[in-house]
């Protein structure tokens, strides 16, 4: 055998080694966590299960923890065991800009995947499913959204709330008054100090509030929805390399069933600080996103 023909396998192997070091070489947010050591999670203060501060003011939820899963699969990929994981708390105002100026990596709270906002950032797979309606104390009198009329109204900066409110055809002629909390706990601060007669918001995290207020008994949730929502992770848009390994890690969770003993978690189960349970099973639409893993927003 001539040294040529000895060579050539290790030659060939080289040659492959190399296309595929290639074909991996990193872009986008991967190749960014790669050279700077750190990933950056978006998180929420105050959007109980999802991503909101326990007694120890660390951030924490049902977000948070798939979130987590999402860092695992980094460090893996990147071969970075002790990649430093930075929390960055946003808000409902300002999660999209930090997102688009690369503040943060992956938001991770209660934000929902809408068709609009994908011309801006990236979504990974739907993980809950909302109805959007009102939080308003028992001795109020107001029973539907129509009722409403003539009176004012709390909501959080940045979502969508009270654009779904003018647009809903029961509540068209409706004249309402907003007014904002920076935060879904200051919005239901002005309810609770009769500033407002009305929350409007997702129905899990007035009932995450409500739970967690100092009189339960004294709210109710109107049966009413504006609109299903879906929440998902954030991510930066025109990322493919990152986004396949979030679509791959939560996909993974979803069909392995490992998503319903951490849904169970949050939303069944005892829940820090107070240790009250939401009572909040999945819903069928929820179900549905766990059997059928999908990026797809709302209109």
């Amino acid at each position: 055998m001539s040294r040529l023909s000895r060579l050539l396998p290790a030659l060939i192997g080289l040659t492959l080694i190399s296309t595929g070091a290639l074909a991996e070489e990193l872009t986008g947010t991967l190749k960014k966590v790669k050279e700077t050591g750190t990933i950056t999670i978006g998180h929420r203060e105050s959007s109980i299960p999802f991503s909101y501060l326990d007694d120890k003011q660390q951030p924490v939820g049902y977000a948070m923890d798939l979130c987590l899963r999402i860092v695992d699969a980094v460090k893996t990929k990147l071969n970075m065991p002790n990649l430093k994981v930075n929390l960055q708390p946003v808000t409902s105002a300002n999660r999209i800009p930090l997102m688009q100026n690369g503040t943060i990596d992956l938001e991770c709270g209660s934000t929902t995947n809408s068709v609009k906002r994908q011309e801006q950032v990236a979504f990974g797979p739907t993980y809950f499913v909302i109805n959007v309606t009102a939080a308003v104390k028992k001795n109020s009198g107001i029973k539907t959204l129509a009722d409403l009329n003539g009176k004012t109204i709390s909501t959080t900066s940045g979502t969508t709330s009270v654009p779904l409110l003018k647009q809903y055809e029961k509540t068209k002629s409706v004249d309402v008054k907003e007014i904002y909390g920076k935060d879904h706990a200051e919005s239901f601060l002005l309810l609770s100090q009769d500033r407002s007669s009305a929350f409007i918001m997702d129905d899990i995290l007035l009932a995450g509030q409500i739970a967690n207020s100092g009189n339960p008994g004294d709210y109710v949730i109107i049966s009413e929805s504006l609109r299903q929502e879906p929440y998902s992770m954030m991510l930066r848009k025109d990322d493919p390399q990152f986004k396949a390994l979030v679509d791959k890690t939560i996909g993974d969770v979803m069909k392995s069933g490992e998503i319903e003993k951490i849904y169970a978690k949050w939303f069944t189960s005892p829940v820090p600080p107070k240790n009250i349970n939401l009572n909040f099973p999945a819903t069928a639409a929820i179900k549905d996103a766990f059997a059928n893993p999908n990026d797809k927003g709302v209109q």
